[in-house]
């Protein structure tokens, strides 16, 4: 296999994953943002600590049911690639409608339960109410957060990734302006704290489905897919969509369920260990979302080519897009090695935190470098349908050898910190050698009669 991308696909592929990670990098900014406005409220302890449990339950939510995005853009993508317009409108009009529902049921039950819930999660009283609080207020925002995914989800699928692009820069900014307002107080608003930062964000996602609403609305869309002359349920569709989609929901969990085992694990091993491994992870997100983003690249052009009926096309595109994000990692991962405390001072300053977390970085850089195979192979892998088999890679690599051997490792033999975070490397290459000979002996014919 050639080790440089080749120059007749590179273009396409970096035209169509660069504005799709510029997306994704205005999320993480917000999230910064957010964490350092809260930080300096008064009550900051009680609202930063009420803080990570409401981030963990939107996670745990979002992560599932946008997943809906995957089986809308994976439809899409095959439609748009045989040319079939109209079926593209149809498969949007039919995620929008189960995405909204989905929407209104999930956020009744998090308006009722928010307290409960949030009490259940926190030793502390205070701590309890400030999460319920922001679980209320964030949840509102979801119906129009799925209404956005499923957007998403379609532009993803013709290959328009900017219109994503646009709208995440202009979302994060409004949520980055309406959470000053409204967590401080300003111009006549009352100080609401940290519920501030969850209705703000909920006030964001409302705009963002009316962008996404009025970019669909421009003639070249309505003509062209048609999709307001084809408004109703298509039972098939949705069956379609949830096939796909389902498998990635669950895969989104279970690398929630890891990471919160790890995460848990290092925590017995003591509580500084446990701080230097948040920092850690929080330190691989700059790495982590472009590898997104090469991933709905992939996705995009793998699907395409399928409905195109190219299948040499959708094997050409996986390499090449692994390739080219093998060579971000590869200089990011390089960075961690060598640099490791440039990181780590952009997540904290406590140096004890830091000399606790070098060593980790130093191996979780190594580790990520054989990451972006993994996460772009699978995308193509589940472009071809092959949800399920991507979701029972992720469970062996995961559940049965990341976290037993962390456990091993951290608790059984007590090897410190350093040593435990072995098991990272481990459980990237793992999943990257699975996914990577499925995907070379992937019968790329036989997936696309499937559909």
């Amino acid at each position: 296999m050639i080790l440089f991308p080749n120059k007749n696909f590179y273009k396409k592929i970096l035209q169509v994953s660069l504005p799709a990670i510029a997306g994704l990098s205005t999320q993480m900014v917000v999230s910064v943002v957010d964490a350092a406005m809260v930080g300096r409220l008064t009550e900051a302890t009680y609202a930063l600590a009420a803080m990570g449990i409401g981030i963990l339950a939107t996670w745990a939510v979002v992560s599932f049911f946008s997943s809906l995005a995957t089986g809308t853009h994976v439809l899409i993508a095959r439609n748009f690639g045989s040319k079939n317009f109209t079926q593209c409108g149809k498969v949007l009009n039919n995620s929008l409608i189960i995405g909204f529902l989905i929407g209104i049921f999930i956020t009744v039950i998090f308006v009722f339960g928010s307290y409960p819930m949030s009490h259940f999660l926190a030793a502390d009283l205070v701590v309890g109410n400030y999460a319920a609080q922001f679980i209320l207020f964030r949840f509102l925002g979801l119906p129009f957060f799925l209404l956005s995914v499923s957007y998403r989800g379609f532009f993803f699928g013709i290959g328009n990734t900017k219109v994503f692009m646009y709208s995440g820069i202009i979302t994060n900014i409004l949520n980055i302006i309406f959470n000053y307002f409204l967590i401080f107080g300003h111009l006549g608003i009352p100080r609401m704290g940290l519920a501030g930062a969850g209705l703000g964000s909920s006030l964001a996602t409302l705009f963002d489905s009316l962008f996404y609403f009025v970019i669909i609305l421009l003639p070249s869309y309505r003509k062209r897919y048609q999709n307001f002359l084809h408004f109703k349920l298509d039972i098939e569709i949705i069956k379609k969509i949830f096939r796909i989609s389902l498998p990635v929901s669950f895969q989104n969990i279970f690398i929630l369920i890891g990471f919160l085992i790890f995460v848990s694990i290092t925590g017995f091993i003591g509580t500084k260990e446990q701080a230097a491994s948040q920092a850690v992870i929080s330190s691989l997100f700059l790495s982590f979302l472009p590898c997104f983003g090469f991933g709905i690249g992939v996705q995009t052009l793998v699907g395409n080519s399928l409905g195109s009926k190219r299948f040499d096309l959708a094997k050409i595109y996986g390499i090449e897009t692994a390739k080219i994000a093998t060579y971000y990692t590869l200089f990011l991962g390089s960075i961690y090695i060598f640099l490791p405390k440039m990181i780590l001072i952009i997540i904290t300053t406590d140096q004890s935190i830091i000399d606790t977390a070098e060593p980790a970085l130093r191996i979780a850089g190594f580790a990520q470098i054989f990451y972006a195979t993994g996460v772009v192979l699978a995308n193509g892998l589940q472009a071809s349908g092959k949800t399920l088999f991507v979701m029972t890679a992720e469970v062996i690599a995961n559940l049965f050898i990341f976290v037993p051997l962390a456990f091993i490792l951290g608790m059984y033999f007590k090897l410190g910190l350093t040593i435990t975070w072995l098991a990272l490397p481990i459980y990237i290459i793992s999943y990257t050698v699975i996914i990577f000979f499925k995907f070379l002996r992937n019968n790329w014919e036989i997936e696309k009669a499937k559909m």
